[in-house]
Formats: C-alpha cells, structure tokens, sequence
C-alpha cells in the first residue's frame, strides 16, 4: 500500500508526475505522502483527486508544497479538504511559485476558502 509506495519515492529523483488519484488514500496516507514529496525534486504535476484526504491530509500537505519548487500542477479535486483544509493550503500557496494548475473542485470550500485562495495566489 501507500507505506511500500513512500518507501521508493525518496528514491525516484527524476519523477515529474505522480498520479494518485482514486486510490482511497486517507489522510494518514496523504500524511506520508507529504513526508516524502519535499525530497521528489523534479516533480511538477501530483493529482490526489477524488481520495478522503480531509482537513488533516491537506494540513499535511500544506507543512511540505513550500518545499516543491518545480510543482506546476496540483489537483486535489474532490478529496473532502472543504473550507479549512483550502485555508490550511492557501496559506503555502505564496510560496509555490511554479504552480500554474491549481484544482480545488467538488470540496465545499465556500466563499472563505475561495477568499483565501485568492490571497495566497497573490
């Protein structure tokens, strides 16, 4: 499962995309997930879409995105992150300049979370 997974993407130096999408990852995998993203250098598209990541898993993620420099697209469609975990990103979203392709949709973030997006884009 996702613990073999994280295991050998610290390793995979060159790595541009990761596609997790529909994979029932919850946000204790999104957690180790995040613990490995910052050492994945080369990456520039990761999709969680459509996973139970929740209010925790965007808060794990968030700790880590300052970290990937290279991100130019991040989908995080229908993963349960609603208005507080969009916040909790939000606030990291400033420091992830290459990002060009944000996907927030299908997670009742609401006008806050929409506010807040926009802050953080700049």
């Amino acid at each position: 499962g996702m613990s073999r997974l994280v295991g050998v993407l610290g390793e995979c130096k060159a790595l541009t995309h990761l596609n997790l999408g529909w994979n029932e990852i919850d946000a204790k995998g999104a957690g180790r997930l995040a613990a490995v993203l910052g050492s994945c250098r080369a990456l520039t598209h990761l999709d969680l879409q459509t996973n139970d990541i929740g209010v925790e898993g965007a808060g794990s993620l968030a700790a880590v995105l300052g970290q990937c420099k290279t991100l130019t697209h991040l989908d995080l469609g229908e993963t349960g992150i609603c208005t507080e975990g969009v916040c909790r990103l939000a606030g990291v979203l400033g420091e992830c300049k290459a990002l060009a392709h944000l996907y927030l949709g299908c997670n009742s973030t609401g006008a806050e979370g929409v506010g807040r997006v926009a802050e953080g884009l700049g």
